[in-house]
């Protein structure tokens, strides 16, 4: 049975509202809170999972999301040093932390300086996850991306993703 016009509506309006997307520019506060934009707060729930991400920066996942995430790179066994590389790098680094009333996370300091973070920072939602920036250098990285922009999407099409 197909979905009518409405129905159809509908369901890309929840689809769309559980996507984490767009950017934010917030301050990270002397106590290392940061304010999760009020838009995403439904979508990643009370807890997160905040660890180190690519290119210095921070990923944030809902503990759902993180859950997938970690399982799956858990399964690729830990023969290969590649591997086990990477789960210390982002499993190691995890933190599990609260969203309190106001929307506010903590950074911990560990990840604070590994991300270079300063007060102001940029939010960015990657779809099923959030990277923390410091604000400059999110402002270098989106320059370059920028200029290979036309390369990048040429590569992805040869893959056969776009």
């Amino acid at each position: 049975m197909g979905l009518s016009g409405a129905k159809w509506e509908l369901f890309f309006t929840i689809y769309l509202l559980n996507m984490l997307i767009g950017q934010y520019t917030h301050d990270l506060d002397p106590k290392k809170r940061l304010t999760l934009p009020s838009k995403w707060r439904s979508d990643l729930g009370k807890k997160v999972v905040v660890t180190s991400g690519l290119d210095n920066s921070l990923f944030v996942f809902n503990v759902k999301e993180w859950e997938v995430f970690a399982k799956n790179l858990s399964q690729q066994g830990f023969g290969n040093i590649d591997t086990r590389s990477f789960s210390r790098f982002m499993l190691g680094n995890a933190f599990e932390t609260d969203v309190d009333a106001a929307g506010r996370i903590v950074i911990p300091d560990t990840l604070k300086d590994f991300a270079h973070l300063s007060s102001k920072v940029v939010l960015a939602g990657m779809y099923s996850r959030i990277e923390i920036w410091d604000e400059n250098a999110w402002k270098s990285n989106i320059a370059k991306v920028n200029g290979e922009a036309d390369a990048l999407a040429g590569k992805l099409s040869e893959l056969g993703l776009l």
